[in-house]
């Protein structure tokens, strides 16, 4: 489909894959939201979709193709190879368990379930900062990883010492980022691979246009996110939009024309 172009498969689409397909390219632009005014970009318009699909049928049997799906939706599936990313404390076990015991124990069956998905390769990633809900985040690995025989384990990016995993063997808070220290990525099982951390994409530049009276670090109203602070603008006339950070939902990308933002 061409380097860089991000295309359903067709039995994501509920298509017939003996069939011919259309090859058009995937659409450079996708239009905003008509209620809220939210835009995005082809790439997280399509996360957005697959984020709903249940992951089973994104892809025929022995296909070569990359399928995102949750845990829960990967029961009963084997892949050759699996990516499990956010594993830190918080994320996976999920905040909501660490304070009981079931809830952990379901977490743990759920972390069982997602490495027995892979036959050959299995990787496993988190983050030492992310962020979440407009805010950068630190974060501390998951426990999970200290459960797992090291033996088994190859550390793709050398560990950081200054970024332990804050539990000890027994799963008890060990008192923060010192210790043993900690990885960005390891895989379980050592065939070959790599590793490849990707830079956060700048902002794009803020540049004089006609944006209704809105401009960069004002404080708005929205009628379904509520209240945020103006972060960038760009563009010109109905094309003007600007990048608004809110207390609740996020940062989000708003086309002016529609979003209809109120100063605070």
């Amino acid at each position: 489909h061409g380097p860089g172009l991000l295309r359903q498969s067709p039995a994501s689409q509920g298509l017939d894959p003996s069939l011919p397909q259309d090859n058009e390219p995937a659409p450079d632009y996708v239009p905003p939201d008509a209620d809220t005014g939210e835009t995005l970009s082809p790439l997280a318009a399509f996360l957005t979709h697959a984020a709903l699909e249940a992951g089973d049928n994104q892809a025929q049997a022995g296909q070569d193709a990359v399928q995102l799906m949750t845990v829960h939706s990967a029961k009963g599936l084997e892949f050759d190879g699996v990516f499990i990313t956010g594993m830190e404390e918080g994320l996976f076990p999920h905040e909501n368990s660490m304070n009981d015991y079931e809830g952990l124990e379901e977490e743990r069956r759920l972390m069982y379930v997602a490495i027995t998905r892979a036959r050959k390769r299995l990787y496993l990633s988190h983050s030492q900062t992310r962020m979440l809900h407009g805010q950068t985040r630190y974060h501390i690995r998951s426990r999970f990883f200290d459960e797992l025989p090291e033996a088994a384990l190859k550390w793709i990016t050398p560990k950081n010492r200054g970024f332990g995993s804050g539990f000890d063997a027994a799963g008890t808070r060990n008192g923060g980022y010192g210790g043993q220290g900690s990885s960005w990525g390891s895989r379980a099982e050592s065939s070959g691979g790599g590793f490849a951390a990707v830079a956060a994409a700048p902002l794009p530049p803020q540049k004089a246009a006609d944006t209704l009276g809105i401009r960069a670090g004002m404080q708005v109203f929205h009628n379904k996110f509520g209240e945020g602070k103006v972060l960038t603008l760009e563009g010109v006339g109905a094309d003007a939009r600007a990048q608004v950070s809110f207390t609740r939902h996020g940062i989000k990308w708003l086309a002016l024309a529609v979003a209809k933002l109120t100063p605070v």
